[in-house]
C-alpha cells in the first residue's frame, strides 16, 4: 500500500474544505445550534424529561447524528463526483494508484472533516444544555465508524450521481428522514407498540441509540446489536465499492 498516494488525495480533500470554512463548517453548526433552541428551549419546556434525561440533553447524541450521518455522505459525495465532472478522475485511475488507496484518500478525508464537525457540535451542544459522556471511548468509536461507514455510502453515491442535484436526493430524502424518524427527537419507546416493530426496521435507529448509549448509558436497543449493525452496514458499503471497480460502473470513459 502506498500512504504517499492515500496522503496526496486526504491532503487535498482537506485542503479543499478549508477553503469553504463558511459552507463545510459554519453552516452545519449554526444549523445544528438552531435545533437546540427550538427543540431544547421551545419544546423542552414542555417534556421535561425522556427516560429520566432532561429532554435538552436527551436530544444531544440524535442531533449530532443527524449532522453526522448527511456531512459524511455529502463530504463524500461532492469529494469523488467533482473529479469525474472535471475529468481528472481518469488521472487518478491512470496513476499507479490501487482501488483501495484511491477510496482510503478520498473516504479517511470525507471521515475527519465530519469527526471534526462532530466534536464541533458536541462543544457548541455544551453551551446551550448540561449533559454528560458515561462512555467516551465508546462515544469516539461510534463516532468513527459511523463517520467511516457513511462516508463510504457517500463514495457510492459520487459515484452514482451523473449530475450536482443527484448527490442531495439521497442526504434530503433518504437520510434526513429516516434519522427524524429514527429517535433523534425521542424514544421509540414512546411510540405506539406496532411503530416500535416498524421502527426497528429503521437502520438509522440502531446508529443514534448506541451513541446515546455512550451519553447516558441507555438506548432503545442493545448496543451490542448497535455495534454489529454499524458493522455490518460498513462491510455492506466496502462490498458494493469493490463491485464498482471490479466492473468500472461509471469509471470508464
Amino acid at each position: 500500500m502506498n500512504v504517499t498516494s492515500i496522503k496526496t488525495i486526504y491532503v487535498a480533500e482537506m485542503a479543499r474544505s478549508l477553503r469553504t470554512v463558511l459552507q463545510s463548517i459554519v453552516s452545519p453548526v449554526v444549523s445544528t445550534s438552531l435545533y437546540f433552541v427550538v427543540f431544547g428551549s421551545a419544546i423542552g419546556t414542555r417534556i421535561t424529561q425522556v427516560e429520566g434525561v432532561p429532554y435538552g440533553a436527551f436530544i444531544v447524541p440524535g442531533l449530532i447524528m443527524l449532522m453526522l450521518l448527511t456531512q459524511s455522505v455529502s463530504n463524500a459525495s461532492f469529494g469523488i463526483f467533482f473529479p469525474r465532472f472535471t475529468g481528472s478522475i481518469y488521472e487518478i485511475l491512470s496513476a499507479p494508484i490501487s482501488p483501495l488507496e484511491i477510496v482510503l484518500g478520498f473516504v479517511t478525508a470525507a471521515a475527519t472533516k465530519s469527526i471534526v464537525l462532530g466534536l464541533i457540535v458536541l462543544a457548541t451542544a455544551s453551551l446551550f444544555v448540561p449533559f454528560s459522556i458515561q462512555h467516551p471511548a465508546v462515544m469516539l468509536l461510534f463516532l468513527v465508524l459511523t463517520a467511516l461507514t457513511f462516508s463510504l455510502l457517500g463514495f457510492i453515491i459520487g459515484i452514482w450521481a451523473d449530475g450536482f442535484e443527484k448527490l442531495q436526493l439521497v442526504p434530503l430524502l433518504i437520510i434526513t428522514p429516516l434519522t427524524f424518524l429514527g429517535g433523534t427527537f425521542y424514544s421509540i419507546d414512546m411510540l405506539p407498540p406496532t411503530w416500535q416493530v416498524v421502527t426497528l426496521f429503521n437502520p438509522v435507529v440502531y446508529l443514534v441509540s448506541g451513541f446515546r448509549w455512550s451519553f447516558y448509558g441507555q438506548g432503545d436497543v442493545s448496543i451490542w446489536i448497535s455495534l454489529l449493525m454499524i458493522v455490518l452496514f460498513m462491510l455492506l458499503a466496502l462490498l458494493i465499492i469493490q463491485a464498482i471497480f471490479r466492473s468500472g460502473y461509471r469509471l470508464k470513459p
